[in-house]
């Protein structure tokens, strides 16, 4: 029996969190997540959908035509993470034995030091700090303090700063941040035909003053130069989805007395993504950016997964008026029936015995919820999730975005599916979250709650239990209508660790 003090009931209320969503949690922590089951991997032409090149121009003909109808579009990019965990290798060499680079990551950093974007600061601080340039620093032996300089609050302090402000990348008369990249992106295919521009960055509390004084002093350049009007917002996690943490015994885990709350993951952005008042939202993460001169299959995929979109949410619209209409053909509800099998890869076993009445209830319900188009990459060996064909609670199967730990690797027909996996995930995704009625979808209700995930942590020195939402692009978005289309290597450029700026893309 979970009981709660008053002193927990007030610090509820104050975040907005219902004791019965405690109760939940709690109960989740006992239970755990059940595996999902899964039919297959997608692959082309059986749950991936693949464009030949000569009929990209007729997709983005949609999205073109789309944009004179003066809708608001947003691109909504998930930009709170920290920048830490790039630098794993370099912490590890500050805290190692030797003085001087030993592993072929410390040895590439070193060697091609001054081709990052961030030398030339770095350079700077070192000498500031050390009385020496980075040249000098490394002919004496001094590797840790470039280090140090970089990473230390008494530097360039990058591991306290968020992945979205640190310098990525070096152009003749600039050096520019991720957010820098993605304002200059948006304007290739967000912005909309009156010159408007929507861009939207979720961060943390205790950075967004650092994003709101970066943007304020790049924008008016890139509006300018681009002859555009941006409008940038910023969104934090709502405390109302931070979930609570359990001891070993799945009892409330206390700090002081006091219940321990953690973030609930980027799952919890869908609440976030709730709050957007746009026709369609574009989302990609802030690591995920190139160089200008790279970023012309970025610019057309994009243009081509809202072609489809808005194409596809077209032709839904008017399936579900004609499904307003009682009097719809058996001939009409067969097309519409054959569009949620081929199109929306929708499979339905039972649909079979549905009564006419059944049916048409059902084609309605399937088809009036949001919808995505997804990219999909090739699977070259880059960490993530993939694009797999899923049962859902309804006995229905459909496309969903699945993280391995989803998955029971124990049973080893499920882990030969994974291997015939040939795609991933690099979060590439186009949503459109009005219904046919111009009415803004309620997105929490389409979030599946058994796909969370439950983690082993510690806080001042004792074990505890931390609950994640469902992910953002998996759970959150599981009753979703769902478009995996194939899309080059080259759209997917991301950032995991500092070496990886070293990259041909990042040049």
């Amino acid at each position: 029996m979970n009981t709660f003090l008053d002193s927990d009931l007030e610090l509820l209320k104050t975040k907005g969190i219902a004791v019965e969503t405690c109760t939940e949690q709690l109960n989740r922590f006992a239970a755990g997540f059940p595996f999902l089951q899964i039919e297959k991997a997608a692959a082309i032409n059986d749950g991936i959908l693949k464009i030949e090149t000569s009929h990209i121009d007729h997709y983005i003909q949609f999205w073109t035509d789309f944009l004179a109808e003066k809708k608001k579009i947003v691109k909504f990019v998930p930009a709170s993470g920290a920048a830490s965990r790039m630098f794993k290798n370099l912490f590890e060499f500050i805290d190692g034995e030797s003085d001087t680079p030993v592993s072929d990551f410390e040895k590439k950093f070193f060697s091609d030091i001054e081709y990052f974007a961030f030398y030339e600061a770095l350079n700077t601080i070192c000498f500031h700090n050390e009385g020496r340039t980075i040249p000098q620093l490394i002919e004496a032996g001094e590797y840790k303090s470039i280090v140090r300089n970089l990473l230390e609050e008494k530097g360039l302090n990058y591991q306290n700063l968020p992945k979205g402000l640190l310098l990525f990348h070096r152009y003749p008369d600039e050096v520019r941040t991720p957010v820098q990249e993605h304002l200059a992106e948006g304007a290739a295919y967000a912005a909309n035909n009156e010159g408007e521009v929507n861009i939207h960055f979720t961060v943390s509390t205790e950075h967004r003053k650092l994003f709101e004084q970066h943007v304020k002093e790049k924008l008016a350049i890139l509006a300018t130069k681009n002859n555009l009007r941006y409008h940038v917002s910023f969104s934090e996690q709502k405390p109302s989805t931070d979930t609570l943490a359990a001891d070993a015994d799945n009892q409330p885990f206390r700090e002081d007395g006091k219940l321990l709350f953690r973030p609930g993951g980027h799952g919890a952005l869908i609440e976030n993504l709730n709050d957007i008042n746009a026709d369609v939202v574009f989302i990609k993460n802030i690591d995920n950016v190139t160089t200008d001169k790279l970023k012309k299959p970025t610019i057309t995929y994009k243009r081509l997964l809202a072609g489809i979109l808005v194409q596809t949410q077209k032709q839904i619209f008017g399936f579900l008026h004609e499904l307003d209409n009682k009097d719809i053909s058996d001939a009409k509800l067969e097309v519409i029936k054959q569009f949620c099998t081929s199109r929306l890869s929708i499979h339905n076993p039972a649909i079979a015995g549905y009564s006419r009445e059944e049916l048409i209830q059902y084609l309605h319900n399937k088809l009036n919820r949001p919808l995505r188009v997804c990219g999909m990459v090739k699977n070259e060996g880059e960490p993530g999730g993939g694009p797999y064909i899923a049962v859902n609670a309804d006995g229905t199967a459909s496309p969903q975005i699945l993280e391995s730990s989803q998955i029971d690797t124990s049973d080893p027909e499920k882990v030969e599916l994974m291997k015939k996996a040939t795609h991933f995930n690099p979060v590439d995704l186009v949503c459109a979250i009005k219904d046919y009625k111009e009415k803004k979808f309620d997105l929490p209700k389409y979030v599946d709650k058994n796909t969370g995930f439950i983690s082993s942590k510690s806080k001042s020195g004792k074990e505890l239990k931390a609950l994640e939402l469902p992910g953002l692009w998996n759970g959150a978005m599981s009753d979703w209508n769902t478009i995996f289309v194939d899309t080059p290597v080259e759209t997917f450029s991301p950032v995991k660790t500092v070496n990886d700026l070293l990259r041909p893309e990042h040049q």
